[in-house]
């Protein structure tokens, strides 16, 4: 059965967290995974990061990771030096990530979040194309570690390189790394694809990540999203990699802000309310898995 994790942001409204915290709260739910993010990670001294990797061995629980470069950091920039900079940003996350132990690293690793939106494009394909270029000397680094580079594909309103599956497959193949794979999320699926098992289907052995959530961010299992579909895709592309519930439903903080967080969709709005929903959400995908 796939690793199931939870990403830290669901109970923390920053984005630079008491990652031991997490690690103990997600091990004593009983999930295999915590996603971390590594906007601030990067500048932690190794003592820190040090402390982090040994929690989360001795508690078994696998860390992965995950970020939106910013726009000074954008691999897609016309701006030469903001290109570098995110090459730089990018090899340097690798270099941590590495040093912990990771194996997978996702997001909107390819450009920014949320993106610049310039007025009146109608061809994207310039932008793709200083990614591109960008990620062939990046994933180099990702090559000799060992490390599988997700870029996420996600919804139009955050970013307009990869809005889709097809789009996805399409950069990836254009790159050709193997070790260059794709971020797959339900929440940004529902708003993009015409077929949830189609685009699964489509991604294929490209397919080196997976989000899950509902359609307005809440745990999986409290909503709409089409489960038995979504599984029966993962499971006829034979998917093994991990799978990690993104829920967002606290307002405030840098969290609620970036996230869009306008309302509280925690009914009770306190941590044990929060730590139920996870727990419930972790029996509700592990049963889907089994069936």
């Amino acid at each position: 059965m796939n690793k199931v994790g939870i990403y830290f942001a669901y109970w923390a409204q920053n984005w630079d967290a008491d990652f031991l915290y997490y690690i103990d709260k997600v091990a004593s739910l009983g999930f295999d995974i915590l996603e971390i993010s590594t906007a601030y990670l990067v500048d932690f001294p190794k003592e820190k990061l040090d402390a982090i990797k040994n929690r989360a061995k001795d508690k078994g629980i696998e860390l992965t990771y995950c970020v939106g470069f910013s726009n000074d950091k954008d691999m897609a920039s016309m701006d030469e030096q903001i290109r570098k900079n995110g090459i730089v940003c990018a090899k340097k996350t690798l270099d941590v990530i590495h040093s912990m132990g990771g194996k997978v690293f996702g997001g909107i690793t390819y450009s920014s979040w949320p993106a610049v939106f310039n007025e009146g494009i109608v061809d994207k394909r310039p932008q793709l194309e200083r990614s591109i270029e960008s990620l062939k000397e990046v994933t180099k680094i990702a090559e000799d570690y060992g490390i599988i580079y997700c870029a996420e594909v996600v919804n139009r309103f955050e970013q307009y390189l990869i809005n889709t599956a097809e789009e996805g497959v399409a950069f990836v193949q254009a790159v050709g790394s193997p070790n260059l794979k794709l971020l797959l999320d339900t929440f940004h699926m529902n708003i993009e694809e015409d077929d949830f098992g189609q685009a699964i289907t489509l991604a294929g052995d490209k397919l080196g990540h997976f989000h899950i959530g509902e359609t307005n961010r809440k745990t999986p299992g409290k909503g709409r999203m089409p489960w038995d579909q979504i599984v029966k895709a993962l499971k006829g592309i034979d998917y093994q990699g991990r799978i990690v519930m993104e829920p967002f439903v606290r307002m405030g903080g840098e969290v609620g802000r970036d996230i869009r967080v306008w309302r509280e969709l925690n009914q009770n709005k306190d941590e044990v309310q929060l730590d139920h929903d996870a727990k419930a959400a972790l029996e509700f995908m592990r049963g889907k898995l089994r069936e």
